[in-house]
């Protein structure tokens, strides 16, 4: 697989290039697009052949027999995770912020809080709110310049009010794969409080070399009776436009009541979605994947050592996904003043920390899913916009 090849993606309604200067005033024509969580890169050549077939069928009807489908889950899973998945335990919902929206639904009730590890990726707190729950953030502390979970603080912020925690593993934005020990402190937590336990992992193959993240339900299989996992092809294979998740339930009862609200809202999966897991979740989807982290991890390389030259500048340790996370505080200047250089300067877009939640403000995030020779511009340009603080 060639990374390094430019794909030009404006005008092909990406959301991450055709919408950067409406939302940034960042320009296509010379701005890197370093916001949105997919990739520049295309996916695995088996994914490709799966979307030319269908195209070459020419009919696009309803899907039916699900049985390869589950069973690529089921492989990927056991031979990626050691986690051992039945079949029927899977629920196929439209991506995974539908996923979480679909928890929300099921297990709380409008007026009900809903525990978050803030700053966390941004769409927990969006379907949060809209749903009518309440958001109640707890803060991650930053020790030894990564985040680490603060469990007694948070213990003296639970009211009883409190219905469901939405765990982000490994996390977003921050870059961590929690140890056993923290995921089980997480685990214990949810029994304390009598938590629904929500594990959002749909970056969980995307762990840099000697990392190792652990499947909440192998690290906690206590808590199955309130524990919901999710997964997804879309972030590691960079199909996110076919807006597919795993909601994943080993619990009897928690399923059927999952099963209930999917029924109640007449829920049924994109064929094209179904089709492109099926070829993902496979020895060569495999393979690709662990080319893929090989060149991100050059990237991070990249990033993280031009960085490291501008003062007042942190870069996160990414320990998985491919987003880097970015603490302006050093410089002693505002948000406003921060952005301006990245996106008016240097012309970047990033996303804004803020969006994150508490704890995010004084940061921004960087996507680093591009190819190297974008990755080196970006550094550039962010040397030059900070270049009076060297």
């Amino acid at each position: 697989m060639n990374f390094d090849r430019i794909i030009d993606r404006c005008g092909t309604h990406s959301s991450k290039w055709d919408m950067m200067e409406p939302t940034y005033g960042v320009p296509a024509g010379d701005g890197i697009a370093m916001w949105v969580a997919d990739m520049d890169f295309a996916p695995p050549a088996c994914v490709q052949r799966a979307v030319e077939k269908m195209a070459a069928h020419g009919i696009y009807g309803y899907f039916g027999d699900d049985r390869p489908y589950l069973e690529a889950i089921r492989w990927w899973m056991a031979n990626r995770h050691g986690w051992a998945v039945d079949p029927s335990w899977i629920f196929t919902t439209h991506g995974l912020v539908n996923g979480t929206s679909m928890c929300l639904d099921a297990f709380t009730r409008p007026g009900d809080g809903v525990v978050l590890m803030t700053p966390v990726y941004h769409a927990f707190a969006r379907v949060t709110k809209a749903s009518g729950r309440k958001v109640v953030e707890c803060r991650l502390k930053t020790e030894d310049g990564r985040y680490v979970m603060d469990f007694a603080a948070w213990d003296a912020q639970m009211t009883g009010a409190e219905k469901m925690m939405i765990l982000c593993s490994p996390h977003n934005p921050g870059g961590r794969v929690w140890t056993v020990d923290e995921l089980r402190g997480v685990a214990d937590f949810c029994k304390r409080h009598d938590l629904i336990l929500v594990s959002d992992e749909i970056h969980h193959d995307l762990v840099f070399p000697g990392g190792k993240h652990t499947v909440m339900a192998k690290a906690a299989p206590d808590i199955l009776d309130r524990l919901v996992m999710m997964t997804s092809t879309t972030k590691t294979f960079n199909i996110a436009g076919c807006h597919a998740g795993n909601v994943i339930i080993a619990d009897e009862k928690l399923r059927k009541i999952f099963a209930q609200r999917m029924m109640a809202l007449g829920m049924s999966p994109n064929s094209f979605a179904m089709h492109m897991a099926t070829a993902a979740y496979s020895p060569e989807g495999a393979k690709w994947v662990d080319q893929l982290m090989a060149y991100l991890d050059g990237n991070r390389r990249v990033f993280d050592q031009g960085l490291a030259t501008i003062p007042g500048l942190a870069s996160m340790n990414l320990e998985a996904t491919y987003l880097a996370w970015v603490d302006f505080a050093g410089t002693g200047m505002e948000p406003a003043e921060f952005t301006a250089r990245v996106e008016k300067g240097a012309r970047i877009a990033a996303n804004h920390g803020a969006s994150f939640g508490s704890g995010g403000e004084s940061f921004l995030r960087f996507n680093l899913a591009t190819q190297r020779s974008r990755v080196t511009d970006a550094v550039a340009r962010l040397q030059e916009a900070f270049a009076d603080l060297q």
